[in-house]
């Protein structure tokens, strides 16, 4: 069997399974990278003040949503992979990974430099947290369309 011949037997379940590998791996490093800015952040007020602990944990969390955003469209994606798919299935199952990919990586890196901003509020006057709270929910709110994008597409289109 030559390249030819598996890429027209083959390719579709290739596509299809990058696009679940950047559905994964794209928001999950941005996750990472973002939880890990707030993270450092908060160790520096756990150092002064551990009983913040609880309002800084809901900042911490907040850049890890991009990550479960994209593990959902995955496993979704991976539902609809079969090893004899059509190229073109292939395809628009990678397509329809992108928005949470793309989105969810950069989303979760920015998220994460606003809760980090939010600790220091956190830090300096406990009374208005819920603002940093609210600002850093705003950048969630385009992974949030992004996620739903990603799974209206990976929905509607039946091969």
């Amino acid at each position: 069997m030559n390249f030819a011949e598996i890429f027209v037997n083959f390719g579709g379940v290739v596509f299809g399974g990058l696009g679940v590998a950047l559905a994964v791996i794209m928001p999950g490093i941005g996750s990472a990278r973002g939880v890990g800015l707030v993270g450092e952040a908060t160790s520096g007020l756990m150092i002064e003040e551990p009983e913040k602990f609880g309002k800084s944990l809901l900042l911490e969390l907040l850049p890890g949503t991009q990550g479960l955003y994209g593990f959902v469209i995955a496993l979704l994606a991976m539902g609809q992979l079969y090893s004899t798919m059509e190229i073109a299935h292939g395809l628009f199952i990678l397509m329809a990974c992108l928005p949470i990919a793309f989105v969810g990586w950069k989303s979760a890196i920015f998220q994460g430099k606003v809760a980090a901003a939010g600790v220091s509020i956190l830090a300096k006057n406990e009374q208005q947290t819920t603002k940093g709270i609210i600002f850093s929910v705003m950048v969630e709110t385009y992974a949030l369309l992004a996620f739903v994008l990603s799974l209206i597409l990976l929905n509607s289109v039946t091969f």
